[in-house]
């Protein structure tokens, strides 16, 4: 059994999550800003289908990337060294979003709602959620949002019209934390995707050791610059 969140965001320890379906915590509660801050510091994330209630998650073991261990494929080098992509920050966050909540395959679902949607734009107005995009011919390809906060990159979802789209948008995005000393990217859920970029299981309980650090210092909120991720040397 889990807990049910009505008015507080009052989660219960990340201890309690479900071994089945693995790292669910509890339900209920809300989107907002303050229940979505408070989720984040303690190694939460929301999660649900269309017709459920909220859902909260915190998986065991974690996946993170650290900045400066992302593995960048011969390929993948290539297209960054030939700068295909023009790579741009918080330019077109509602796109992005938008883009990440389209059903992968003809009559496929997402998990990103309307709700969610509107939860993580006003998290961008804050300052608190950021895009980062791909853009080739004026046109968005690719590219993926999340949360910062403090020293932590909370990855939420990606997308790719192109091939290599995402992952230079990935690529450009771990560079640009390095050069800012963010600490982690939180990758939530293990893919072999991510797996291929550096990506690596952690305890969740060594994640959430490290939230109590990594969250308290670190950039306030705010947009960040659209070309502070550009002009790296990728030889």
């Amino acid at each position: 059994m889990i807990a049910w969140l009505v008015d507080r965001p009052d989660f219960p320890p990340v201890e309690h999550a479900l071994r089945t379906p693995q790292g669910l915590l509890a339900a209920g509660g809300k989107l907002s800003p303050d229940w979505l801050l408070a989720a984040y510091r303690r190694g939460i994330f929301p999660w649900y289908s269309p017709g459920e209630p909220i859902l909260w998650w915190s998986p065991d073991p974690r996946l993170v990337l650290y900045p400066s261990e992302i593995r960048i494929a011969r390929s993948l080098r290539k297209t960054l060294r030939h700068a295909r992509f023009e790579i741009r920050l918080d330019t077109a966050f509602e796109q992005v979003i938008a883009a990440c909540a389209a059903p992968r395959k003809p009559g496929g679902g997402t998990w990103i709602t309307a709700d969610m949607q509107a939860a993580y734009l006003r998290m961008h107005e804050l300052g608190y959620a950021h895009s980062v995009e791909a853009w080739a011919d004026g046109k968005l390809v690719g590219g993926l949002y999340g949360i910062a906060l403090g020293r932590v990159f909370f990855g939420e979802s990606m997308f790719s019209r192109v091939s290599d789209a995402s992952k230079a948008a990935l690529a450009h995005l771990a560079r640009f934390l390095e050069t800012r000393d963010f600490a982690v990217i939180d990758c939530q859920m293990t893919t072999q995707h991510l797996l291929s970029m550096g990506a690596r299981e952690i305890p969740r309980r060594d994640f959430c050791r490290g939230l109590d650090t990594w969250t308290v210092a670190g950039p306030p909120p705010g947009r960040w610059p659209a070309d502070a991720a550009q002009g790296f040397d990728w030889r």
